[in-house]
């Protein structure tokens, strides 16, 4: 990976990008200088910087300081001075303007479709949740409010004895989860569905319901920075108090897991809002060794002991 390093300037300002190093620190200090905001898979200029501009030189992104001398063309010049525009000007999150983003280290389409993956339940995935999930071997997960898929399709990735079902209520969402099913060649073990939460479902029963709902409370929404605002609403606000969905997903989920099963949910900052309105309910909070809150496990008995509570 490369690491920060000061390129090459003249008389104190940029040489104009010629070579992938001059390139980068070019992206680096103009988008360090503007009020652009970092919260898509990068929280600093450099590490952005890096992405715009060797996917632009159509290099790989775990490329060394040996692609610093790399020359430019005309073209990727033309086209990263347009990126990087259109970032600063317009707000609009990288993983948009790139077509692309990346989820428990495999590539996923990225459009205005879904959300910006970038939840923390990757780390999950990689350790096949351990140690919260206790049963048998999983054979079948539910992504629940899948917007593009990528929590289902790293799940099916690295769980290959696994079937897992994308569920979605919006059809856009679910056209680009296809996409990345597609691109990652798991036709053959995810389906997808277009359901109002658990409504398009029968006597199905998971091991594993992972659902990452939206969960922005009203105030959070009005105020979040202007590149959230390119997301669809749809899969960020979740009323008042952020917990719309995920109280409709607490009251439902004991009827679609096993035994053995457990439930996932992000809820983010509305974590104590949940608490607060749940006091009785023992959620169990997922530390993550690379960053990330808000994560809450409960088990499919847990479910069950604590069902009127979770069902007023």
């Amino acid at each position: 990976m490369i690491g920060y390093t000061v390129v090459m300037r003249e008389h104190d300002q940029p040489v104009p990008p010629r070579t992938v190093g001059q390139a980068l620190q070019y992206c680096s200090d103009a988008l360090e200088n503007s009020d652009v905001y970092f919260g898509h898979g990068t929280d600093n200029p450099w590490d952005e910087a890096v992405q715009l501009v060797l996917s632009v030189a159509d290099l790989p992104l775990d490329s060394g300081n040996g692609v610093l001398p790399h020359p430019l063309t005309a073209d990727a010049i033309t086209r990263l001075d347009a990126l990087l525009q259109r970032r600063i000007s317009a707000h609009l999150p990288l993983p948009y303007l790139l077509g692309r983003a990346w989820f428990a280290g495999l590539e996923f389409r990225c459009d205005a479709r879904a959300i910006i993956p970038r939840s923390p339940i990757a780390e999950l995935i990689l350790h096949e949740f351990q140690p919260w999930y206790s049963g048998p071997a999983p054979r079948r997960i539910l992504d629940l409010c899948c917007g593009g898929g990528c929590i289902g399709l790293a799940a099916a990735h690295y769980l290959p004895q696994v079937e897992v079902d994308l569920l979605d209520l919006d059809p856009g969402a679910l056209a680009l989860a296809r996409e990345n099913r597609d691109q990652l060649a798991l036709a053959a073990r995810v389906n997808i569905m277009q359901s109002d939460l658990f409504s398009a479902l029968g006597e199905i029963r998971y091991d594993l319901i992972i659902s990452n709902p939206p969960y922005v409370d009203a105030a959070d929404l009005a105020s979040m920075p202007a590149e959230y605002h390119h997301e669809p609403e749809i899969a960020l606000g979740s009323g008042p108090d952020g917990l719309a969905l995920t109280r409709a997903i607490l009251g439902g989920a004991a009827d679609f897991l096993t035994p053995t099963g457990l439930l996932v949910v992000e809820v983010g900052n509305s974590w104590t809002a949940l608490e607060e309105a749940y006091p009785d309910v023992p959620f169990t909070w997922v530390e993550f060794e690379q960053g990330g809150h808000g994560v809450f496990v409960l088990s499919s008995s847990e479910l069950q002991d604590y069902g009127a509570s979770l069902a007023g």
